[in-house]
């Protein structure tokens, strides 16, 4: 039998545990705390928690017999500075053990590719970390290669966009009065819908290729400005006002965020995996989302 473990079994990992579970498989993962674990209990699925901290004896029991591992943890840097991977320093050897991985997905993230000045980029592109963050991030994907070459299995990189869903959209910004129009020239972000995540994960499953790279973007970077001013016409609304980004005090992690501006092509997942989009804009992503 199939069985999926996600370490940080978070928005993406619940939107494809369902749907290898009803295909027969089993899915278990971790959560930071002992209350996420229970959400996740009453959804159906076995967890455990795990902080990245230390590790945890009941991590290593729900290990048992999996198949496919998923892990979405962000890397951080340890005392001394140097980058670290939670799993890999705490699980790592009971991974190289375990005997039964036919396939590993590692959620990272398209700002590996650092600020392109608005170009587009693929796989290909040399990846360009502009942050302590990004740093770990490459760091990460290539300790996971590594892990993949030395272990025999087949490991993937999957880069992310911007994640939108259901509870996670501007909709539910503009409810909640924390949507906000930042102006920066020049400035476009690529994004993916979670049900596309998904439908990416699973066709990378049907069809492991050792040290796989895949962008995970929809097919029109957008700036995010405009995204807002859509959603708010969608639904009757006036949207916020204009901020220009030198005025507009963001936080120093969503600020970084503006430091890159790249397009995203997506051409392998397509041409590799065979994936169709089910929202192949924020168009058809925001439509299925409209309250």
């Amino acid at each position: 039998m199939s069985r999926l473990f996600a370490f940080g079994f978070g928005y993406s990992a619940q939107e494809l545990a369902p749907r290898l579970v009803a295909r027969g498989w089993t899915a278990a993962g971790t959560a930071r705390d002992e209350a996420k674990c229970d959400a996740l209990r009453a959804r159906g699925f076995e967890a455990a928690s795990f902080s990245g901290i230390a590790v945890n004896p009941d991590v290593n029991r729900l290990l048992t017999g999996t198949t496919h591992l998923l892990h979405s943890i962000p890397p951080d840097r340890d005392d001394d500075g140097e980058h670290g991977d939670h799993v890999l320093i705490h699980y790592g050897d009971a991974l190289a053990k375990l005997g039964s991985l036919e396939w590993i997905g590692y959620l990272s993230t398209v700002g590996v590719y650092g600020d392109q000045h608005g170009e587009w980029v693929s796989e290909e592109t040399p990846t360009k970390p502009n942050s302590a963050r990004t740093e770990a991030r490459v760091s990460a994907e290539q300790a996971w290669l590594d892990f993949g070459a030395k272990t025999g299995v087949p490991v993937h990189i999957f880069r992310l966009a911007g994640i939108y869903g259901p509870g996670r959209s501007v909709f539910d910004k503009l409810k909640a009065g924390t949507a906000r129009r930042i102006n920066k020239q020049g400035q476009v972000f690529s994004r993916i819908h979670v049900d596309d995540i998904a439908t990416v994960l699973e066709a990378s499953i049907a069809q492991p290729r050792a040290g796989a790279i895949y962008n995970v973007a929809d097919d029109e970077p957008a700036a995010p400005g405009d995204i807002v001013a859509h959603a708010a016409r969608m639904i009757g609304v006036e949207p916020p006002p204009e901020i220009d980004f030198e005025d507009a005090n963001l936080p120093a992690m969503v600020r970084s965020f503006y430091e890159g501006s790249r397009k995203i092509g997506n051409a392998r997942i397509k041409s590799e995996l065979g994936v169709k989009l089910r929202y192949p804009t924020f168009r058809e992503g925001l439509a299925a989302l409209k309250p």
